[in-house]
């Protein structure tokens, strides 16, 4: 049984006030906040068994190594990775995909090549694409959207050719909360060319569980503090063949074989791409979380979560002057809507005084901003921790903060 009451009792911070209110988190797009047990798990790291791993020979090195590995091995099966060792530890889903950026660049983009992006992408998920092709000279193509906020999939196959080397897109957007097609999507650039697949799955992760092999993309990225788990540690899913092609990301202690004055030999993956001392507590950590949510179910999570935004969308679009913006067929719980002149900063600010965490802004969205011809949005995106009585108490401080601002 879900049981929202309970679970609430897991997240010491939904305890607190803002501005003498009960706080009401509808912020979780940007940051998720953690349960007890990863709280927990963090402190039980630092209080026994603080060292470095993989270097030791002593107790606590091996005793952590072991836990950290034990993480790799959680994440690898959460997401049905076909090998550990395909699991890279990042500081998150810009690192990740930097690093693609990066290695994917090096090996297999040339001038005239082509890479394909989307026109609802994260910055995360366009800025390192258009960089590599101002270095390259390659060629950045978008697929474009309607209003409803969906991807024109039909545009996809005029936009591939044999130039075409990599194909990226979200699997949730951060700002519509529009779920993509994504084994769709990768299924027609399979049968159109030889482009390698990469997806941004931060907003995805807290939402539903991912099958990359199922999905069979090349890369799947995402961040550890959206799922629940701690800011700085992210995931870098890679098939082994790509791995096994590309040169490290970083170089440096913990990433060789061999070092002489004159040639360095690199470990094989993971470790070829994780250089230095890694987040440990944050990998760890987000082992925790990815326990805690399954335990839940991302079934259940799934489905309690869509009550909410059925519910929330129904009560916004009773407010004279509210716009939403997306409206897909297949959403997740993120609303971005505006409210006549009023600027959402503005909204935001006031909401505040209400003791409600909500976000105001373009939200690293600005095309896809761009594209409904507004400066920004404001959004409220829903967790399981979330509750119908939250929602009405944020209606009805957005009724009074229009009539403020009106």
């Amino acid at each position: 049984m879900f049981d929202v009451n309970k679970i609430r009792k897991d997240f010491p911070i939904l305890n607190r006030t803002v501005n003498g209110k009960p706080l009401v988190y509808f912020d979780n797009g940007a940051t998720a906040q953690k349960p007890k047990a990863v709280i927990d798990t963090l402190t039980h790291y630092y209080e026994h068994q603080n060292s470095n791993i993989h270097r030791g020979v002593h107790t606590l090195s091996r005793e952590i190594t072991i836990a950290y590995e034990a993480a790799r091995n959680t994440i690898q099966a959460h997401i049905n990775a076909q090998h550990p060792h395909e699991i890279i530890f990042t500081k998150g889903t810009t690192e990740s995909t930097n690093m693609v950026a990066y290695c994917f660049g090096k090996i297999n983009i040339s001038e005239g090549d082509e890479i394909i992006i989307t026109q609802m992408e994260h910055h995360s998920n366009i800025v390192p694409w258009q960089l590599l092709c101002e270095e390259k000279k390659a060629v950045l193509k978008y697929i474009p959207i309607n209003q409803a906020g969906e991807l024109i999939l039909e545009e996809l196959p005029k936009l591939i050719t044999s130039k075409t080397k990599l194909v990226a897109f979200t699997h949730i957007s951060n700002t519509l909360g529009t779920i993509n097609p994504i084994k769709e999507i990768t299924k027609t650039v399979r049968s159109l060319s030889q482009a390698a697949v990469l997806i941004d799955g931060a907003q995805a992760v807290p939402h539903v569980k991912p099958d990359v092999r199922d999905i069979d993309c090349d890369f799947y990225a995402f961040s550890g503090h959206k799922l629940f788990g701690p800011t700085g540690v992210g995931i870098l899913y890679a098939k082994e063949s790509w791995l096994n092609k590309f040169p490290p990301y970083q170089s440096g202690g913990g990433t060789i074989k061999t070092v002489t004055l004159e040639k360095t030999e690199f470990a094989d993956s993971p470790l070829k791409f994780e250089a230095g001392t890694p987040h440990i507590a944050g990998g760890v950590g987000l082992a925790a979380a990815i326990d805690y949510v399954n335990n839940i179910g991302m079934d259940n999570i799934h489905q309690y979560e869509d009550n909410l935004l059925q519910y929330a969308t129904k009560k916004l679009n009773e407010i004279e002057g509210v716009v939403i913006y997306g409206n897909a067929k297949s959403k997740a719980s993120v609303i971005a809507f505006n409210v006549s002149n009023i600027h959402p900063f503005d909204i935001g600010t006031l909401l505040d005084k209400y003791g409600i965490a909500i976000r105001s802004g373009h939200h690293c969205t600005q095309p896809l901003h761009q594209f409904y011809n507004i400066p920004g949005t404001v959004r409220a995106s829903f967790a399981f921790y979330n509750t119908i009585e939250e929602i009405d108490l944020f209606i009805e401080a957005l009724k009074k903060s229009i009539l403020l601002l009106s």
